[in-house]
């Protein structure tokens, strides 16, 4: 009961299936803590954005219910809705307006009195301030994606929706925007983040939900997530090839490369009996000496990409 008070989104047994019969979202089930950032990852078509346009009140649940900060989106839409900020994919914008109205009139569209210092100091931490006055078409892709992201903001919601925040644009603006996340979440803002990038995740959230063919297969603690679901991988540069594992050491099931001069161990991140000092023991009782080793962790991208394969060989 403790941590459903600290739920700034509930989504129960939500399901949507499209006129067209596609089944978009099956019987899905989650819930956001207030301050967090969460990574929703799947592949295309995965039901990511379906998702996020019926919390934000764009799209109509087909059955299921969702609340946002104890709001019904449906019942309450003004109060949900009022507390959500939206960055779309697409950038979608009156081109000939200047930056400065452009956010204020998104204030205005929430039916929030004006004020000019929030959008200011919204504006500052976007960097945006020097282009206030400029009209929309004379902006960078990058400052385009920040414009996205203050009229999200020039309404004071606590929870920020980003989809595919970033997209499309360069690996220097991509970390900017991560850490103007961070800044964000900082701030008390609860962030739900779609993505294609691994990494973005992987840098970022607290917690990690999986969809594939709207089905939730997955939420953890992304630490948690890594721990369980990882691979390392111990390899051992020898001295002197080998031409086979010796019959002793078979049962660690050690792998030799190509040209047998380096020994590669595989273990469960989570086994506490992985034996690497028992192994680098029997090693050296077997005259096996090595000059160098390393050891590589399975990334989050393995982890996603063995999770949604597995589902999608389940019939």
């Amino acid at each position: 009961m403790l941590a459903a008070m600290h739920d700034i989104i509930s989504i129960s047994n939500l399901s949507k299936t499209y006129a067209s019969g596609f089944n978009a979202l099956k019987n899905v089930n989650l819930a956001i803590r207030r301050g967090e950032i969460f990574a929703l990852l799947g592949p295309n078509g995965a039901g990511k954005t379906t998702l996020i346009s019926i919390v934000c009140g764009i799209v109509n649940p087909g059955s299921g219910s969702v609340t946002v900060d104890g709001h019904d989106i449906q019942r309450d839409y003004r109060a949900s809705r009022s507390l959500i900020g939206l960055v779309p994919q697409e950038l979608s914008t009156d081109a000939f307006e200047t930056v400065w109205n452009t956010v204020t009139f998104s204030r205005g569209l929430f039916g929030k009195a004006a004020n000019p210092a929030h959008i200011e100091k919204v504006l500052r931490a976007l960097s945006l301030w020097d282009k206030k006055d400029n009209r929309i078409i004379t902006l960078s892709g990058g400052m385009k994606r920040r414009l996205m992201i203050a009229k999200a903001l020039s309404h004071e919601p606590q929870i920020l929706f980003l989809d595919e925040p970033t997209a499309g644009v360069d690996v220097e603006l991509r970390r900017d925007m991560w850490q103007l996340v961070r800044d964000l979440r900082e701030t008390g803002v609860t962030i739900i983040l779609t993505t294609h990038y691994i990494e973005e995740a992987e840098e970022m959230a607290d917690r990690i939900g999986v969809i594939t063919h709207g089905e939730l297969i997955l939420v953890e603690e992304k630490s948690e997530l890594m721990r369980k679901l990882g691979k390392k991988q111990l390899t051992l540069l020898l001295q002197q090839p080998l031409t086979h594992v010796p019959p002793e050491l078979v049962s660690h099931g050690l792998t030799l490369s190509g040209d047998g001069s380096e020994l590669i161990y595989t273990y469960d991140t989570q086994d506490s009996d992985a034996g690497v000092a028992e192994l680098l023991k029997e090693l050296a009782d077997a005259g096996i000496h090595y000059k160098d080793l390393r050891t590589e962790q399975s990334s989050l991208e393995d982890i996603f990409v063995s999770l949604v394969t597995e589902r999608s060989k389940k019939p």
